[in-house]
């Protein structure tokens, strides 16, 4: 006879399999996910081992004009491997054993890492949109890769789905990357439980003081796509979003974001990072 703990993880997995297909997933409201991985140690366990990401993130990533962008194109063999390894690595953690830092990094971790390996497997393409598993879907988004702690995950269960209801932190969205110029920075450096605040803070900094954040273009305030679609993690309304942008902005963007009270229009650019 199956224990409570098993039923409860059998209906968590139906219920992730039955999740509509090519449909966007925004919101962050409370899941099975959320709720089964918000456990955490009280106390830090034995260090996750990031350093196998952080030097791939380093030989890989050329910066250029504020815009980090990855060489997907110089990717040895044996460092496709290293990726994988990597993933295989962190996929054989428990992670509800971890303090609660060490998860957020390893979520962010695990998405980014993720996404760099199916842009590598689908290599050469004009942009990870062109990736499709299915008829019904545009994007790699919504397929299952990575199995954790007995759940089969897609990226978005990972941010949808883990990240945003379980950590209820907008810079979240400053810290996962969509292989897209648009999306904000791939650090050069894997998050730790130890950098992981300043790393969202320089990530935040970095994201919103460029034009692919925030840009005033003939007296309109254009914005990143990114606070149009996850208005709600950033506090939903306009005035809200603009204050948020303040918070983050350096003098001069500053002065500027105290003339407006509203957004003019959104965009996005979806061409890969590389």
């Amino acid at each position: 006879m199956m224990s409570v703990f098993q039923i409860r993880r059998v209906f968590a997995l139906l219920a992730i399999s039955c999740l509509p297909v090519g449909c966007a997933v925004y919101g962050s409201e409370d899941t099975e996910l959320s709720r089964y991985f918000s456990a955490a140690a009280a106390h830090e366990a034995s260090e996750v081992d990031h350093a196998p990401w952080s030097r791939l993130l380093a030989k890989y990533i050329l910066k250029q004009n504020g815009l980090n962008l990855f060489r997907y194109s110089a990717v040895t063999d044996n460092d496709a491997d290293r990726l994988s390894d990597y993933l295989d690595y962190l996929q054989s953690l428990q992670v509800t054993g971890l303090a609660a830092e060490q998860q957020f990094a390893y979520w962010i971790n695990l998405y980014n890492a993720l996404t760099v390996q199916v842009i590598l497997d689908h290599y050469p393409l004009e942009s990870i949109r062109d990736i499709s598993y299915s008829l019904l879907s545009r994007g790699p988004w919504k397929e299952r890769l990575v199995t954790v702690e007995g759940f089969g995950l897609s990226l978005d269960d990972i941010e949808h789905g883990i990240l945003r209801p379980g950590f209820r932190d907008s810079r979240i969205h400053y810290a996962v990357n969509c292989a897209s110029i648009s999306c904000p920075n791939l650090q050069v450096q894997a998050f730790t439980a130890s950098n992981l605040e300043v790393m969202l803070e320089t990530a935040a900094e970095e994201y919103i003081n460029s034009y692919r954040g925030v840009e005033v273009i003939e007296g309109e305030l254009v914005l990143s796509s990114i606070y149009d679609w996850y208005a709600e993690d950033f506090g939903s309304s306009d005035k809200a979003i603009i204050r948020h942008l303040a918070d983050h902005a350096e003098p001069d963007l500053a002065a500027q974001l105290q003339g407006f009270e509203s957004i003019d229009r959104y965009r996005y650019d979806w061409d890969l990072n590389e």
